[in-house]
């Protein structure tokens, strides 16, 4: 499979979500390359020798100031990252869908990490998480901190967007729309029975 150029055109990037705001971040972190071929909003990454990691991802819980998450807490695991903001429409829909996903594959390996974004008033984002009966945990990240150390030129203007890191941590899928249970489920299954390459 040839390699593709990267695309990231931020004018077209904005029009993909409805919750799309403000400008692309352009940083490097890991060995993560961004691309996006013909402006596609579901992008696969294989085989996984092909996939890169990102940069180091840690910040605030968004339910305990005190204690930090990192993406290292999450060692052997297939991780589905989500950035979502309760200003956010479709992000009202598509966290209750996410934890569907998350509570039918948590057994299976799949660790599930939001990431918190542009929400400056933490108690709405809490009684965001409280009321919608979230399990799983997400660093509390207002000016997107956390998404520009990931680096690879990725989309920050896109939201919600979702990226799934196999048990290596490595990109394996970054969806820029709104999901929905069946489309992330047989995606996450399908990395959680992926060889662990780190256990071979």
């Amino acid at each position: 499979m040839k390699r593709l150029a990267v695309i990231v055109a931020s004018a077209a990037l904005v029009g993909l979500a409805g919750c799309s705001t403000g400008d692309d971040a352009v940083a490097q972190g890991g060995t993560f390359e961004f691309v996006a071929p013909g402006g596609k909003t579901d992008i696969f990454y294989d085989p996984p020798q092909s996939r890169g990691k990102p940069g180091a991802l840690a910040g605030p819980d968004l339910m305990d100031p005190a204690k930090t998450i990192s993406l290292d807490d999450f060692a052997g695991k297939v991780v589905v990252l989500n950035v979502w903001g309760q200003w956010c429409g479709p992000c009202r829909t598509e966290i209750t869908e996410l934890q569907q996903v998350y509570d039918a594959t948590r057994a299976e390996g799949v660790a599930f990490l939001g990431i918190d974004v542009r929400d400056n008033n933490r108690d709405a984002a809490q009684d965001f998480i409280v009321d919608r009966k979230i399990t799983f945990p997400s660093i509390y990240d207002p000016p997107m901190r956390t998404m520009i150390a990931f680096g690879g030129r990725y989309p920050t203007t896109v939201i919600p967007s979702t990226v799934v890191l196999d048990r290596e941590h490595r990109v394996a899928a970054v969806f820029l729309r709104e999901l929905l249970a069946e489309d992330l489920q047989p995606v996450v299954e399908r990395l959680a029975a992926e060889p662990d390459e780190a256990a071979t």
